[in-house]
């Protein structure tokens, strides 16, 4: 690399690495992801419901005797007719759930009226009790034992492992593989066409001004090109490094700091490969978390996640060169600018179907074209699919851009000094064969 790329790179690098806006995605943006990645698996154990009392008035005169008070409500009753009204006013119960004389028949629904707001939790938590008394009064009707009824219902709960060909297997949590997948999809998605467009209108704006015709009287083209490529594919590097190196400190520090003791516990049991049997938490959440506490694991997430994002930024960069040499503003820009923008579009929503099922063949193969490759393969590797796909699609990645490197160094040089014209793509074809 000749030094007067080198001072274009540091140039462009220092130009953005030292805006505010970049310092301050740069740290809220783990703290996002973190959260995001946290929250949902944490809800169940952390959330807690307060307990309300709750009146009943069963003018059926069937329902009140089965019903058991739970987490979300105490259970009083009051006899049909009692007015009830003055229990509310003087906040003596939360709510009184008045129950229709026909309610077997589902005729008339049930009327709950409440101090405040009510909640979905609570309304849900009543209608499912009520629900079963009756569907049980109906079985006993028709003659039908509920107790062979309920021995017969099952409700299967799926545990994943992993198994490899040692013969060792380890938890594995699908749900955070799916959450991770997508988040990194995202991401890389976001990288690409941030700073790939910041290429473009930092080559159009110069263009429009007038300084790249000073520029290039010292500095050959591809010198250029490749200058600011590479400065703002360090600014793109810079930030993901950043994230790693935060997101790894949280997950080594902060996320067992938060944890309550007895979930820990559980984590320890399941890391230890113990029996999940023996754990009284939920078992998806104990594995979803001892996945984000494996700082190893999350190293090597980001660490493919900024390999992808090289390869994929260069590949996506040449093109916005080329595009931004080629036009005079960003209006012109934005119809060549479909060529880029469609096949993104495409990895992401090949990206959703690989986060879903990452070993199907159409997963695997638009994880291995280059345009889709870095989308596709980052929700696929929190599955920890083979190595030798992600090998693959890596020289295919950078062997893409190497050739599109070369091609839009091609366009670049002949459309710096274009101008007035919006080129067709004819046009930009016949440039590249210029020598």
């Amino acid at each position: 690399m000749s030094s007067k790329t080198a001072i274009i790179i540091r140039r462009e690098y220092m130009e953005r690495v030292t805006k505010k806006s970049f310092i301050i995605t740069t740290i809220l943006m783990p703290i996002l992801m973190l959260a995001l990645m946290v929250t949902p698996v944490l809800v169940a154990e952390l959330a807690g419901t307060d307990q309300r009392s709750m009146t009943v008035i069963d003018n059926s005169g069937m329902i009140a005797l089965h019903l058991q008070a739970t987490d979300e409500y105490t259970i009083d009753t009051l006899a049909s007719g009692t007015d009830w009204h003055a229990l509310l006013e003087e906040e003596k119960t939360d709510a009184v759930l008045i129950i229709p004389r026909d309610v077997m028949d589902h005729a008339t629904p049930l009327q709950l009226f409440t101090a405040g707001p009510s909640s979905m939790t609570l309304e849900s938590a009543i209608a499912s009790q009520v629900n079963k008394i009756i569907e049980d009064y109906r079985l006993k009707s028709m003659n039908i034992d509920t107790e062979i009824l309920a021995k017969v219902q099952s409700d299967v709960d799926i545990i994943s492992k992993e198994y490899d060909a040692s013969g060792d297997s380890r938890e594995s949590s699908t749900m955070l593989s799916y959450m991770l997948g997508m988040l990194l999809t995202f991401l890389l998605y976001m990288c690409l066409l941030l700073y790939g467009q910041m290429v473009m209108t930092s080559i159009i704006e110069e263009k429009t001004n007038r300084v790249l015709e000073i520029v290039v009287s010292s500095v050959r083209p591809m010198q250029l090109m490749l200058g600011k490529i590479c400065g703002i594919g360090l600014v793109a590097v810079t930030q993901i490094l950043i994230w790693t190196a935060l997101i790894a400190a949280m997950s080594a520090f902060l996320l067992p700091a938060i944890i309550p003791a007895d979930v820990a516990s559980d984590m320890a049991m399941i890391n230890s490969g113990a029996d999940v049997t023996s754990v009284s938490s939920n078992v998806g959440m104990l594995q979803a978390l001892a996945m984000l506490s494996d700082v190893g694991y999350i190293l090597r997430l980001f660490g493919l996640l900024l390999l992808f994002l090289i390869g994929g930024f260069m590949l996506y960069a040449a093109i916005y060169a080329a595009i931004g040499s080629a036009v005079d503003n960003i209006q012109d820009a934005g119809q060549l600018q479909s060529v880029v923008i469609f096949p993104v579009i495409l990895g992401i929503v090949f990206g959703m179907t690989a986060a879903s099922d990452p070993t199907s063949s159409l997963s695997v193969w638009m994880s291995m074209i280059p345009f889709t490759s870095p989308m596709v393969m980052m929700a696929r590797i929190p599955y920890n699919i083979p190595g030798w796909e992600v090998a693959v699609s890596l020289v295919i990645l950078y062997a893409s851009f190497f050739a599109m490197v070369w091609i839009a160094g091609k366009i670049y040089r002949v459309g710096i000094f274009m101008y007035g014209k919006k080129p067709t793509f004819k046009e930009l074809i016949r440039w590249t064969r210029y020598k």
